[in-house]
């Protein structure tokens, strides 16, 4: 095949006798595409752990499922990977699904999420990470002292479990050695469950009984006792236990991965210990949907309304100023404002 000829005609056509040839392709690589295999040969799983790239996936633990329950380690496919896999994702694997040593399945597909818990960046952290997925409540561990308690982070813990639509429960831990009155007075507006506990002893029955079949992520500062709960609710667990530096007064991080535990017809999810907690990604109506009988007022407020002290022309204001409500409307009320002013 002639690939260039002269046209002036003067007999020039030097490569008039050129062959064109595919340039060789030595590494024998097949001709991407972007059509990916539909892999209906994949099974389904749930996702424990999350370790350096490599993914800890319980197959056979949804009613009904055919495949024998067990553990097995995979990694993603590449298509997935700009995807975060996370703890409680459920997820169809394809590969070497025997779980057998040394073996290695693929992560192929992530299944819809039905919730999805995240931190946005923040001092601590400059990427925005989801924490776990799938997760219908937060178990919102404190310490009535040592260390002491934070009311502004656990706001953070209410609006992130909020806007993400999970149940919050509140647990107090140690409260054989300060009464947490005072503290729990900072959420006297809201619906929360509070279960406590002294030192020595786990409310373990009362949380068994919150927690039963039910996928409970538990947070909290380190040093609270929330791998203990864990641990006395899941003997199997192993979560190891630290304690508080006498100087800083600050707990130690003992839990250092996310890992889910089958518990109670449901499951526990434990986390490492955070001090702090990002909540850029947050909106106030999803706070606001949490409250109500306020957010019913917040119908009638202006657009942008902000609804925090000096809106102007703010119904919820108005409305619980002039006692419409009565004292725990303006109880409320304050719990909001101060879950919004957390945003900031």
């Amino acid at each position: 095949m002639s690939w260039l000829s002269d046209d002036d005609d003067d007999g020039d056509d030097k490569y008039a006798d050129y062959e064109a040839r595919a340039r060789p392709n030595p590494k024998g690589n097949k001709p991407r595409t972007k059509i990916r295999p539909e892999h209906g040969d994949a099974v389904t799983g749930r996702v424990l752990t999350v370790d350096r790239g490599r993914y800890t996936v319980l197959l056979g633990d949804e009613v009904g499922d055919t495949v024998e329950e067990h553990e097995l380690t995979a990694t993603r496919a590449r298509e997935l990977r700009r995807q975060a896999i996370v703890t409680g994702d459920r997820v169809d694997v394809v590969g070497d699904t025997s779980g057998d040593e040394g073996s290695l399945a693929r992560i192929v597909r992530i299944q819809p999420r039905t919730t999805v818990l995240r931190r946005s960046a923040d001092d601590s952290d400059e990427v925005e990470r989801i924490i776990v997925a799938n997760a219908d409540q937060m178990l919102i561990v404190v310490a009535a002292a040592d260390p002491e308690p934070r009311p502004r982070l656990v706001d953070r813990y209410l609006v992130a479990a909020y806007d993400a639509g999970i149940e919050p429960i509140l647990c107090i831990t140690k409260t054989d050695l300060t009464d947490p009155a005072e503290f729990l007075a900072n959420f006297a507006g809201l619906d929360l469950t509070v279960v406590t506990s002294g030192l020595d002893a786990t409310p373990t029955e009362r949380l068994r009984e919150l927690l039963r079949g039910h996928t409970t992520v538990a947070v909290g500062h380190s040093g609270v006792g929330k791998s203990t709960l864990v641990n006395a609710l899941v003997p199997s667990a192993n979560r190891a236990i630290g304690r508080v530096n006498d100087v800083t007064g600050r707990g130690r991080h003992t839990s250092s991965s996310t890992v889910s535990y089958r518990f109670a017809d449901g499951w526990i999810i434990d986390t490492p210990g955070v001090r702090s907690f990002g909540l850029g990604h947050v909106k106030v109506e999803n706070i606001l949907r949490s409250f109500t009988d306020l957010a019913e007022i917040a119908e009638d407020c202006p657009r942008g309304c902000t609804h925090l002290p000096g809106s102007p022309d703010c119904e919820i204001i108005d409305r619980v100023g002039a006692g419409e409500l009565g004292d725990i409307g303006r109880q409320r009320l304050d719990s909001f404002q101060r879950l919004l002013a957390s945003l900031a």
